[in-house]
């Protein structure tokens, strides 16, 4: 058996909209598009790179109480294919008004996210293009029907004049249609496409390289028989699960939160709050992965620019995959459907984007009395799991946001699916990647993951410390050498809000509330505990770090503000670096006691094993927020104790 039933899914936004922040429904996204076709802002040109719900204030969410007037503003991102015009607007769907419209201007704020109906022109156009097939024959290629020319963002890129919509693409090549294409790059190859004028306007040829020959293939037909020594795992819930949903907001023992899924960010999560006797309190307001960069290290000209910006540049959410019971989920799983619009501005729905289930997860918490007669109480661990998968390219990413009993919450980001590779003369290796088959590079890479936590511990007005942990100088403080303690900073001004993580004092930020305190008189607290990896390696000022500057480190905080939504800026897509996190910790704003965003980057550097191709075994990464002081005491002495039925002897 592989796997349980799952319940209905749940098709979110087709129910009228109770609270502010219920996800956006199909009728809502028609309604955006009409207000702007009626405004004269619609052509069959006019394309929706994005159209997302424009999120009410903090207070008024907060505020909200069942059956109050509920109002309902979308932003929605604009193109003209034809022309290269872009423009943001925002409508209220309710009242049926359009109440803002300004066109972009793509030179200094960068460029709407890529369109899917994109990667179809830039393939075509490529393979058209006289240049591209001249190179193509002098690297003894001559029939490129199964040519696969993968448009990428252009980074930095700017060639003649400012604010042209421009894609990079290098060239793989399949043995037939079903053909692993990573596996054969072309290598010293690029081709640089205007997409609004839709010509190739610039070819990069650095000279052949072998393409390597070896196939990738991973599908189960290719790899052998399958082993036979694997025995079923039943995983059941003959009472149903333990979570209950109405609509998007799920309640799990003591855990409450809403459910939201939109086109750039995927899942994201509101009012998160936990149930501490008669009391709900509140932790986090919203919390989403707000960005990811995936920046490659090799230095030769046609791939030193190899950077993306997955959520601001592809849309995370719009590549979302329909996930498979007993294959991406297993157990007692509820799926959630999400509703976005499509690139027409029309809504579409993603079945099974969201899945919701609980999982074993080893011991709690045990104690062993030896005083009394070796008496024993012990209680299992289980989480509540909520998450999604996305693939961009050849990456398959999962997030799974994590909560326990014992009042912590942990994010994980899974990445999976195929290396990027590029082509090398056989057995030559080098500096920058990993050799994985015969003239085969898969290139070390960063992953760099940022989550956007609007902190709430037990209200809104927080405070952030940097925690370090330090040996106690030798003296009469320490007369035998072996005392520590901690050494705490608070991050009070926004000058000082970019933060690194170091291992060696095992630092870590705590999140308090000065205004509630705990029975011992101290603020209340919530503290990130990192897995720190190396920042941004790019150099500073080079192209790749000036876009992804988020990445330079580990934390930041902010003063909360509608307008600071992505770390990387709004139109991270071609835009010339510096924006996001750069421009909101400049100074003179102070951080104590107020309304805060926390933005939190890590992820791993990828330095590819042979063990990763042709298909990637998940490299999991991420962090947890633990309750400090929010509670008195264990919140989970109130679980009862297994019986025999749950396989532990009485």
């Amino acid at each position: 058996m592989t796997c349980c039933h799952p319940a209905t899914p749940q098709p979110q936004g087709t129910a009228a909209v109770a609270h502010p922040l219920d996800p956006l429904g199909a009728e809502e996204i028609t309604t955006a598009r009409r207000i702007l076709q009626e405004a004269g802002k619609v052509t069959p040109t006019t394309r929706f790179p994005m159209v997302l719900l424009e999120e009410p204030a903090r207070h008024t969410a907060a505020a909200h109480r069942p059956g109050d007037p509920v109002v309902r503003r979308l932003r929605v991102t604009l193109l003209d294919t034809a022309t290269g015009a872009s423009a943001e607007a925002v409508v209220d769907a309710g009242a049926g008004l359009l109440l803002s419209y300004r066109e972009l201007d793509p030179a200094t704020e960068g460029q709407p996210q890529v369109l899917f109906e994109e990667y179809v022109l830039v393939d075509a156009l490529v393979k058209a293009d006289p240049g591209w097939r001249k190179a193509m024959a002098e690297r003894g290629i001559e029939d490129t029907s199964l040519a696969v020319c993968a448009p990428l963002a252009a980074g930095g890129l700017v060639l003649d004049r400012p604010g042209r919509r421009l894609l990079r693409c290098l060239t793989w090549l399949r043995c037939d249609a079903t053909d692993n294409a990573w596996a054969h790059p072309v290598g010293g190859l690029v081709a640089d496409v205007d997409v609004t004028e839709r010509t190739v306007v610039r070819i990069v040829d650095t000279g052949a390289v072998p393409v390597p020959a070896e196939c990738g293939r991973y599908e189960a037909e290719f790899t052998g028989p399958p082993r036979t020594d694997l025995r079923p795992l039943e995983i059941t819930q003959s009472q149903g699960p333990s979570f209950r949903l109405d609509g998007p907001q799920l309640t799990w023992l003591n855990w409450s939160f809403r459910i939201d899924f939109n086109a750039r960010e995927g899942l994201v999560l509101h009012r998160v709050t936990h149930r501490d006797g008669d009391r709900e309190r509140s932790v986090l307001h919203r919390a989403s992965l707000a960005e990811m960069a995936v920046a490659y290290g090799e230095s030769e000209e046609t791939r030193n620019w190899v950077a993306f910006l997955d959520a601001g540049e592809y849309s995370l959410g719009r590549n979302a995959n329909a996930l498979r019971l007993g294959c991406d989920c297993l157990g007692e799983i509820h799926y959630l459907n999400a509703v976005l619009a499509d690139e027409t501005g029309d809504p579409l729905t993603l079945p099974n984007a969201i899945c919701i289930h609980e999982e074993d997860q080893g011991l709690l918490w045990k104690h062993t009395d030896v005083f009394n007669d070796m008496a024993v109480e012990s209680r299992r661990a289980r989480r509540l799991v909520v998450s999604y998968i996305a693939t961009v390219g050849n990456y398959d990413y999962g997030f799974y946001w994590y909560f326990h009993q014992d009042g912590t919450i942990a994010f994980e980001a899974k990445s999976t699916g195929i290396v990027q590779t590029s082509a090398i003369e056989p057995g030559a290796g080098s500096p920058h990647g990993t050799e994985v088959a015969p003239g085969l590079l898969a290139p070390y890479h960063q992953h760099l993951f940022c989550v956007r936590l609007d902190v709430a511990v037990d209200g809104l007005h927080n405070t952030v410390e940097e925690v370090d942990v330090v040996p106690v100088p030798a003296g009469p403080d320490n007369p035998h050498g072996n005392a520590f303690t901690t050494r705490t900073t608070v991050v009070a001004d926004s000058a000082d809000g970019g933060r690194l993580a170091d291992p060696t004092t095992g630092r870590r930020w705590r999140i308090t509330n000065p205004a509630s305190r705990n029975r011992m008189g101290q603020p209340v607290a919530y503290t990130l505990v990192p897995q720190p990896g190396p920042v941004l390696l790019a150099r500073p000022g080079s192209p790749v770090a000036r876009r992804m500057a988020y990445g330079t480190k580990h934390l930041w905080v902010t003063r909360h503000r509608a307008d600071r939504r992505y770390p990387a800026g709004e139109y991270p897509n071609q835009h010339p670096g510096d924006g996001g996190l750069p421009q909101w910790t400049t100074g003179g704003e102070s951080l104590e006691n107020t309304e805060l965003t926390v933005w939190h980057t890590f992820g791993p550097t990828h330095l590819p094993r042979l063990e990763e191709w042709p298909v990637m075994p998940v490299e999991p990464t991420g962090f947890t927020l633990k309750p400090t002081g929010f509670f008195d005491r264990n919140p989970a002495l109130d679980l009862p104790r297994e019986t025999p039925s749950g396989h532990c002897a009485p």
